[in-house]
């Protein structure tokens, strides 16, 4: 009787660990070196009005706004209407800064090339040309 015991008990406790129990293993994200440079980027631009961004993300949405907030695992874009949104590193494809056109800096390049060319042009070609009998 004892062994009949001894025998069921032990029958129990190898089918127990062999079913029963599964060693359970971690799996990261197969997305996760694409997360980790989603993130790497978003800490790069920083947070605040200046961070203003493109954002593709994984069902083709295209968002435009600027980063409020980021976490390790998330960002807070808001948008032009003030409507802000939570967006997880996992789904977001592409994060591009906005490019913002033309600088003031370049505009005022532009403007001063355009005085000099109109200065030039009416110290040195105007008087050229009005002396060789244009009649200005």
């Amino acid at each position: 009787m004892l062994r009949r015991m001894f025998t069921t008990l032990v029958s129990g406790i190898l089918l127990i660990t062999a079913f029963g129990f599964h060693s359970i293993r971690a799996q990261s994200p197969q997305n996760a070196p694409q997360t980790d440079a989603i993130r790497a980027q978003v800490n790069k631009l920083g947070t605040g009005k200046k961070a203003r961004v493109h954002v593709r993300l994984l069902d083709q949405t295209k968002l435009k706004g600027y980063i409020a907030d980021s976490s390790t695992d998330s960002f807070t874009l808001i948008d032009s209407k003030g409507t802000s949104r939570t967006l997880a590193y996992s789904d977001v494809v592409e994060v591009k800064k906005q490019r913002g056109g033309i600088s003031p800096l370049t505009w005022g390049i532009i403007a001063g090339a355009g005085v000099a060319t109109a200065i030039v042009f009416a110290t040195v070609i105007r008087p050229v040309i009005c002396d060789g009998g244009a009649g200005c």
